[in-house]
């Protein structure tokens, strides 16, 4: 997913470092990735770890000294789960016409799905922000934000406010010392919301393609998105008919290294990824194959996940459900963050592996396969532990 969004960053001019902060524990996989994005784009890019989560905006002001280092003229900070065509340029291009602390990516939704978005009233001549809701319960705007923001360093005066106010509201009087919640800072509720109407947040809109990726099938409708764009932006990385190879129905990326016998079918909106073996006679359609994993004869891979390392065996059929979580689709049904309510597994939209064997025969629909079982016989809306 952030290979997107640092392929984006690297092509805006004069552009000096890529910083990725999260709490996530940083492991061999994360560093082989940034020391491969370095050579590829020449840039530094480093990892930043939170010690606890800090929400939207608390590591932007704990990591400030370092996001601040070498003087930059401003900043973009894009969140992890999204995914766009980053008009990074377009933005700074913006922000230099007329400087404010804030500048904010917005899109339009419809009414409906404009709800599960963080809404934004704008003037429609300054294109200040005049109000911004996350999440309202009633109909507000039709411009959401996407969660790509271009700050300028005064930006962080504001999160230093809300670190001050966070420290004063939970520090007992009797209690030295800093309240550990304080550092927790959510832009959107305690930021945007607040300036709103203060002449510091700004919108630039952008009618390109956007979407959440909150779950798996989110993911898929996200590739599919950045299949088709690459017909403009990079039409050598689609794969292309040709004779003794397999066959090629719309939008696919195969890696160089993965290996596809020429009987197999692929596509429309298909990526496979390093390494992977697709065996004679393979369907695979709106589907993500990735590192490693092996497909093998006649398989049937349709709106899924196949995880890194997994293995489908010989004439298995692996299907989700396709779920587009398009905001300006009134019908679409926006996806799950949790896969359990109440105690009850939530239905699930597409199948993932991670080094999962999946026998010969077996059938599988609208499940959720975790690691390290191997199935033996056929499930259906069940999730295998």
């Amino acid at each position: 997913m952030i290979q997107h969004h640092i392929e984006a960053c690297a092509q805006v001019p004069g552009m000096q470092e890529i910083l990725l902060i999260g709490f996530y524990q940083p492991d061999e996989p994360l560093t082989q990735f940034l020391e491969a994005a370095q050579q590829e784009f020449n840039l530094p890019v480093r990892y930043l770890q939170e010690f606890a989560p800090l929400g939207t905006g608390g590591g932007l002001y704990h990591f400030r000294d370092q996001i601040l280092a070498g003087s930059p003229e401003a900043f973009f900070v894009l969140n992890a789960d999204v995914c766009s065509d980053f008009p990074l340029s377009a933005m700074l291009e913006a922000h230099r016409r007329q400087r404010h602390p804030f500048l904010l990516l917005g899109t339009t939704a419809n009414r409906t799905q404009s709800l599960n978005y963080g809404c934004i009233v704008e003037n429609p001549q300054t294109h200040e922000v005049l109000h911004y809701v996350e999440k309202p319960s009633t109909f507000i705007s039709d411009i959401i934000n996407c969660g790509i923001y271009l700050f300028s360093p005064e930006a962080l005066k504001p999160l230093r406010d809300v670190f001050q106010r966070n420290q004063q509201d939970g520090q007992l009087e009797d209690s030295p010392g800093l309240w550990p919640g304080a550092g927790t800072i959510r832009l959107e509720q305690d930021v945007f919301s607040a300036l709103a109407g203060q002449g510091q947040i700004y919108v630039h809109l952008t009618d390109g393609i956007w979407s959440q990726i909150k779950s798996a099938g989110s993911a898929l409708y996200a590739s599919r998105l950045y299949l088709s764009r690459y017909q403009d932006t990079h039409p050598e990385r689609l794969a292309k008919h040709t004779p003794g190879g397999p066959r090629i129905r719309g939008n696919v990326y195969i890696h160089p290294t993965a290996k596809v016998a020429p009987s197999a079918v692929l596509g429309p909106n298909v990526s496979i990824g390093k390494g992977v073996t697709v065996g004679e006679g393979v369907r695979l359609r709106e589907s993500i194959v990735l590192h490693g994993a092996t497909l093998q004869e006649h398989t049937c891979v349709l709106h899924s996940i196949v995880g890194w390392g997994s293995t489908v065996g010989r004439w298995a059929r692996v299907e989700g459900t396709p779920n587009d979580p398009n905001p300006n689709d009134p019908r679409a049904r926006m996806d799950s963050e949790s896969l359990f309510k109440d105690g009850k597994l939530l239905p699930a939209i597409t199948i993932l592996g991670c080094r999962v064997r999946i026998p010969a025969e077996v059938l599988i629909l609208n499940s959720i396969v975790l690691p390290h079982k191997e199935l033996s016989r056929s499930f259906t809306n069940q999730i295998i532990l």
